[in-house]
């Protein structure tokens, strides 16, 4: 099979395309045939070894796993013998290590079945995103119905499923995004649309209960000015200054910060659960999500599908189309 390696640290430029053995699932494992993978900031903090506290589980050196991907969606080949919720010829979708390939193997908790009113582009798109937006707002976010919520940065792969999944939850949701994006982000449900070319939401006289921060563009204290003063802040994308810790250092300073004053700042490691894919794939059936993708790419340009996540400015999400 064919599949993108890399054995060094570095820039898209130490990627390769090559080929490997097709794997084998073990006893509890699924043979998925890859339709399509996305691109996740993840992909390209692993392939760059940043910020150098990631290579205390990515190896310091040279990186322990040389292969690259997590979101997946495909058809089951074949199944391991203890394989139960699975069979081949079932089209699912989750998340998994070295997802830009022709075939992967993983747990069958990796996987749920792919809703048949969601594409394999669509459903590739979601785990990852989906998932740091669903946490993020749950669980660290404590989101009610009726709360005013505000996400900066909803033009993104996170950001959008953001907006969505907090007007699942019946919130007042306020999306900030560049001005090519204003009329995007209405359309997935926003009920109001700040252009931050236009205007700065931390200079506003309105309040919110729950910030969202994907982005990371504000100071903690101009965040904190349009926070209410019970409010909560979500921490889950930063500046990446700092080749130690980058953009866990305004996370840090966040959760000191938290100690003096009475609203909460709280940062996100998103984390992949089988109950959460299951959730997720409940609204993606009900249409209550629908991923929104920028740009496809093969599996051959995947090093330039990475380099164009990097540059900050995709509309939703980037997808890696691995057959047709």
């Amino acid at each position: 099979m064919k599949a993108i390696v890399y054995t060094n640290y570095g820039s898209s430029n130490i990627l390769q395309l090559k080929e490997l053995e097709k794997p084998i699932p073990k006893d509890d494992e699924v043979l998925l045939k890859v339709h399509t993978a996305s691109v996740n900031p993840l992909d390209w903090h692993f392939m760059r070894g940043t910020p150098y506290v990631l290579r205390i589980q990515a190896g310091l050196r040279k990186p322990k796993n040389n292969r690259l991907g997590v979101d997946v969606a495909g058809t089951v080949e074949s199944v391991g013998k203890d394989v139960t919720e699975f069979k081949p010829g079932d089209e699912v979708f989750g998340g998994c290590d070295g997802a830009f390939a022709e075939y992967v193997c993983a747990n069958e908790k990796a996987f749920v079945i792919k809703p048949n009113n969601v594409t394999f582009k669509q459903a590739a798109a979601v785990p990852i995103a989906a998932f740091t937006a669903l946490q993020g707002l749950r669980d660290r976010g404590q989101i009610q119905p009726g709360q005013k919520v505000l996400i900066n940065g909803a033009a993104g792969g996170v950001g959008t499923f953001a907006i969505q999944i907090a007007k699942s939850f019946g919130a007042i949701v306020t999306g900030v995004c560049s001005t090519r994006n204003v009329e995007m982000v209405r359309s997935i449900g926003a009920d109001h649309v700040i252009d931050y070319t236009l205007e700065d939401f931390t200079r506003s006289d309105r309040q919110y209960d729950l910030i969202f921060d994907a982005v990371g563009n504000h100071s903690l204290t101009d965040c904190r000015r349009v926070l209410d003063s019970n409010g909560i802040l979500v921490l889950v994308g930063g500046p990446d200054k700092g080749r130690f810790l980058g953009p866990l250092s305004r996370s840090l300073r966040a959760l000191v910060l938290s100690r003096f004053v009475k609203q909460k700042m709280v940062m996100l490691f998103a984390v992949r659960k089988k109950a959460d894919l299951h959730i997720i794939q409940e609204l993606l059936s009900a249409g209550k999500i629908t991923p929104v993708i920028d740009k496809c790419y093969t599996l051959n340009d995947v090093p330039e599908a990475i380099r164009y996540l990097e540059e900050g400015h995709a509309q939703g999400k980037v997808v890696i189309n691995v057959i047709g």
